[in-house]
C-alpha cells in the first residue's frame, strides 16, 4: 500500500444533507434549522391555533352562525386559523389537520347545547338528515370551504418565503384554490343578502298611499324577535297571526295571497325559535309555553299601542292555536276576536288516534317495516321527537283528497324575499330545535279543562279533509265552549293548513268576522 494515502490525513465525513417541510422533507426533530420549527412544534402549534378556534366558535357560535353577520365573521374567522395553520405545517396535511381539530374541539365545547340539530348525530330518517344538513352541514360549509383554502394558501405563504423548501402550488393547484375562493365568495354573498317585503302596491303597480310594508325588529321580553307588517291602510283593524309548529314560521305563506292585506293590518311573528327569531331559543330554560303566551300579549301590547286600537284579531294555525287560546284567556280585552285554524286541543289525543290510524294502516297494507317499527316504539308519547314521524308520516295516506299538493307546507314556503339565507336554515332549525323543547311540555295541555271559556268571540275553521285526531277533540271543546259568540266553519278542499290552503275563502271569513265583532271595537 502506497504512502501517498496516508499523507492525505483523514477523511472529512460527509455531513447529511438536512431537509425541512412536513409531508416529502422534515426538520430536525432537535429544535429549530434554517429558522423554521421541528415537526413537533409545527403540529403542536398548528393544533392550538385550530383548537382554540373551536373554542372562541363554540363560545359566540354554539349553534353555529344564525345571521349574515356571524357568517362572514365565521368564514374570516376560518380563512385566517386556515392560512395559520397552513403556513405552520408547511404541508398540504394541514387541510385535513385543522378542521378536524377544530370540529372536534367544537363539538366537545357546545355539548351542553340543546335541540335536534345540535344533539346526537342521526342519519336513519328524512327528517333527521334535514335536521343534520341544516344544523351541521350548513355550518360545515360556511367554516370548513374558508378553513382549508386558508390552509392551502398558507401553505404557499411558507413554500415562497423558504429557499428549497415546498414546492409551490402547480397550475391545477392555483385553479383548485381559485374554485375554493369562488365558492367562499358565493356562499358570502349569498348569506349578506339582505331581506326586503315588496311595498304593497295599487292596480297602476305604485305604492299605496298610507300602506305599511316593513320587516321591524322588537324587544319582546327581553329578546329580539322579528314582525312582518302589510297593509294597505294603517289605520285598518290589526291582525295578529300566530304560526304552528312549536317552531314554524309562517312569514312566506302569509305572502301567498296578499287578500287580507285589503281590510287589515297583517302582522305575521315569527315567534321565539322559529325563522328569523330562531336565536331567542335560549335560553332554552325558558322556551316555554307560558314563555310564548307572555310574549304573544306583549307583541299585543306593541300593537295596540303603535297602531292606537284598543283591540285587536288574534289568529292561530295548528300549534299557535294553544298560545294563542291562552292570550285571549288571560286578557280578552285586548282581543276582538280568537280564529282558530287547524285547532288543536289535546295533542296526547290527537297523536294516540295518528298512532292507532298508523298502526291499522300499516297493517291492511301488510307495510312489515313500518307495523314493526310501530309496535317497538309503543304508543307516543315520545321522548325521542324523531319517533313521531312514524305517526304522522301516514297522514297524507290516509286523508289523502286531489287538491293537496304541497305548495303551502312550511318547507315550500320559506323562500322568500323576506328570508335571508340563514332565515331559511334556521326556520328549519326551529322547527326541529324548538319542537324538540316544546312539544314534551305539552302532553297535558287540554284546552277542554283549562280554557272552557273565553270572553271573546272565537271561530274555530277546519279543513274538509283534516285529521280525525285533530278534528274530534276540536269539536268537544268548541261545543263545551262558553263564548260571546262562537262559529265552527270547514273549509272545502282544504286539511291541516285550510287557511292557506282556501285563501278566498279564508279572507271573505275574515271579513264576516269584522262584520260580526263591530262592537268589539
Amino acid at each position: 500500500m502506497s504512502d501517498t494515502r496516508a499523507a492525505e490525513g483523514p477523511k472529512r465525513q460527509r455531513r447529511p444533507q438536512a431537509t425541512s417541510g412536513v409531508g416529502g422533507s422534515s426538520p430536525s426533530a432537535r429544535g429549530v434549522r434554517d429558522g423554521q420549527p421541528s415537526i413537533t412544534v409545527s403540529v403542536v402549534l398548528a393544533v392550538l391555533v385550530a383548537g382554540g378556534a373551536g373554542l372562541i366558535a363554540a363560545w359566540a357560535t354554539p349553534r353555529g352562525p344564525l345571521n349574515a353577520g356571524e357568517v362572514l365573521w365565521s368564514m374570516l374567522g376560518a380563512l385566517t386559523v386556515g392560512v395559520l395553520a397552513g403556513a405552520l405545517l408547511r404541508s398540504r396535511w394541514s387541510m385535513l389537520l385543522t378542521p378536524v381539530v377544530f370540529l372536534t374541539v367544537f363539538e366537545v365545547a357546545r355539548l351542553g347545547t340543546a335541540g335536534a340539530t345540535v344533539d346526537e348525530i342521526r342519519l336513519d330518517s328524512l327528517i333527521a338528515v334535514l335536521g343534520f344538513l341544516a344544523g351541521r352541514g350548513v355550518h360545515g360549509l360556511l367554516v370548513l370551504v374558508p378553513m382549508i383554502l386558508g390552509c392551502r394558501l398558507g401553505v404557499e405563504v411558507a413554500a415562497r418565503r423558504r429557499t428549497g423548501g415546498p414546492t409551490r402550488m402547480t397550475r391545477w393547484g392555483w385553479s383548485g384554490v381559485l374554485l375554493a375562493g369562488v365558492t367562499v365568495l358565493v356562499l358570502a354573498a349569498l348569506a349578506a343578502r339582505p331581506a326586503s317585503t315588496a311595498p304593497v302596491l295599487d292596480a297602476t303597480g305604485e305604492p299605496v298611499e298610507g300602506s305599511i310594508a316593513e320587516l321591524v325588529t322588537v324587544s319582546v321580553n327581553g329578546s329580539d324577535q322579528t314582525l312582518m307588517i302589510r297593509g294597505s291602510d294603517v289605520e285598518d283593524p290589526v291582525l295578529l297571526h300566530l304560526a304552528g309548529g312549536p317552531g314554524g314560521t309562517d312569514l312566506g305563506a302569509m305572502r301567498l295571497d296578499p287578500s287580507l292585506e285589503e281590510d287589515f293590518v297583517v302582522v305575521t311573528w315569527d315567534q321565539p325559535g322559529t325563522g328569523k327569531s330562531y336565536s331567542a331559543i335560549d335560553p332554552v330554560e325558558d322556551m316555554t309555553l307560558q314563555r310564548v303566551v307572555d310574549d304573544t300579549l306583549e307583541v299585543t301590547e306593541h300593537l295596540r299601542e303603535r297602531f292606537a286600537q284598543d283591540r285587536i284579531i288574534l289568529t292561530g294555525q295548528s300549534w299557535g292555536t294553544l298560545p294563542g287560546v291562552l292570550a285571549v284567556q288571560q286578557h280578552p280585552e285586548r282581543y276582538r276576536a280568537f280564529v282558530g285554524t287547524g285547532q288543536m286541543v289535546d295533542l296526547r289525543e290527537t297523536d294516540q288516534i295518528f298512532y292507532d290510524e298508523s298502526l291499522e294502516l300499516a297493517s291492511a297494507t301488510e307495510d312489515e317495516e313500518l307495523e314493526a317499527q310501530l309496535i317497538a316504539q309503543g304508543p307516543p308519547p315520545y321522548s325521542d321527537m324523531l319517533d313521531y314521524t312514524a305517526i304522522v308520516g301516514t297522514e297524507r295516506t290516509i286523508y289523502s283528497y286531489p287538491e293537496f299538493d304541497g305548495s303551502t307546507e312550511m318547507t315550500a314556503t320559506i323562500w322568500v324575499p323576506e328570508n335571508t339565507f340563514m332565515d331559511q336554515v334556521n326556520a328549519i332549525r326551529g322547527l326541529l330545535d324548538t319542537y324538540s323543547l316544546l312539544y314534551p311540555q305539552l302532553q297535558d295541555v287540554d284546552l277542554r279543562d283549562e280554557a272552557p271559556r273565553l270572553d271573546v268571540p272565537v271561530y274555530v275553521v277546519m279543513g274538509e279533509h283534516e285529521a280525525r285526531g285533530r278534528v274530534e277533540p276540536a269539536r268537544e271543546w268548541f261545543e263545551q265552549l262558553e263564548a260571546p259568540a262562537k262559529t265552527w266553519v270547514e273549509l272545502p278542499a282544504s286539511s291541516h293548513r285550510a287557511s292557506f290552503e282556501r285563501p278566498d275563502d279564508y279572507a271573505a271569513l275574515l271579513r264576516q268576522v269584522l262584520t260580526e265583532t263591530a262592537t268589539y271595537r
